[in-house]
């Protein structure tokens, strides 16, 4: 190296040693947040495993609710409950949420589309236990309890997370596909129908998975519309009260009887398995949406 020449070091200086440290300072404080989350989680699931283990038995998914007093028993009934009323939330909320969607994102003006928009956020954030008392005083009072009436409240629940979901992987669709489609003399709605719709049907399919694991564990709604106190028999009419899983951890955990809490334990556990494989079903759809949209 000649006489006054300065070297040359690759090492961080001054100001820029300083970004890298604090740089990687936050990358540490992410990750710690990252990792507690995910301790928070693994902590809940097995807490919960371990209490509802003494439960977790043959029985406990094919025999019925026992009367308060009893031993031995499942929460078959409740489980049947669950899937009827959900079912028919989800019947209900899938193709209007849908509807919605479509016309907000492919065919309403930004005069309505943006109101639209408001008051499904604003839906989205009502508590579950005022939806429940708003169908109580609408449908329960004067006519008695119904499965169908529960349904009808989820159903209330469900619709913004369709919609919402919905709306977004709309507008992720290029515009060139739709311009593709209307040079070749296909009309608006032939166009959203059998050319949109195809490309997002996998991020529809993800809002609504999230919908379902979201309706499944609502307790509010159901305990203003529905009760598991009526009947510990499986009932396959909607008309009819049914029992249900929020419905029977919400009762067996107050009771004294630690066979019922075991119960109550045990049907938390199956609920949080129930969401967890939603949510990684859900995640599933969305990447290959994603992957499927790339592609154009």
């Amino acid at each position: 190296m000649e006489a006054g020449q300065t070297a040359f070091s690759l090492q961080a200086q001054g100001r820029s040693r300083r970004r890298l440290l604090a740089n990687r300072v936050a990358e540490g404080v992410a990750t710690l947040a990252a990792i507690g989350a995910v301790a928070v989680l693994g902590i809940v699931v097995v807490s919960v495993l371990l209490h509802g283990i003494p439960a977790l038995n043959p029985d406990f998914f094919t025999q019925n609710q026992v009367t308060f007093g009893e031993t031995g028993g499942g929460v078959a009934n409740a489980l049947v409950g669950s899937a009827i009323i959900v079912a028919l939330a989800t019947a209900a909320a899938l193709p209007l949420g849908i509807l919605v969607a479509i016309y907000v994102a492919e065919f309403a003006p930004a005069s309505v589309a943006r109101p639209v928009r408001l008051a499904l956020d604003v839906l989205n954030g009502v508590p579950s236990v005022v939806i429940g008392i708003f169908v109580y005083s609408l449908l329960v009072l004067g006519s008695g309890y119904a499965a169908w009436k529960g349904s009808f409240a989820l159903a209330i629940v469900m619709l913004p997370l369709v919609s919402r979901s919905a709306m977004e992987v709309l507008d992720l669709v290029p515009s060139s596909l739709r311009e593709a489609s209307y040079a070749l003399g296909v009309s608006k709605w032939r166009t959203v129908l059998f050319v949109v719709m195809p490309t997002v049907l996998g991020g529809i399919l993800t809002g609504t998975t999230l919908a379902v694991a979201r309706a499944a564990g609502e307790t509010a709604p159901l305990l203003f519309t529905t009760s598991v106190f009526l009947t510990n028999q499986i009932v396959w009419d909607p008309r009819h009260a049914m029992a249900s899983l929020p419905l029977i951890i919400f009762t067996f955990s107050e009771q004294a009887d630690k066979h019922l809490n075991d119960q109550a334990w045990a049907a938390a556990f199956v609920l949080m398995a129930f969401v967890l494989i939603s949510s990684l079903t859900a995640r599933a759809l969305l990447n290959r949406t994603e992957r499927k949209l790339q592609r154009h």
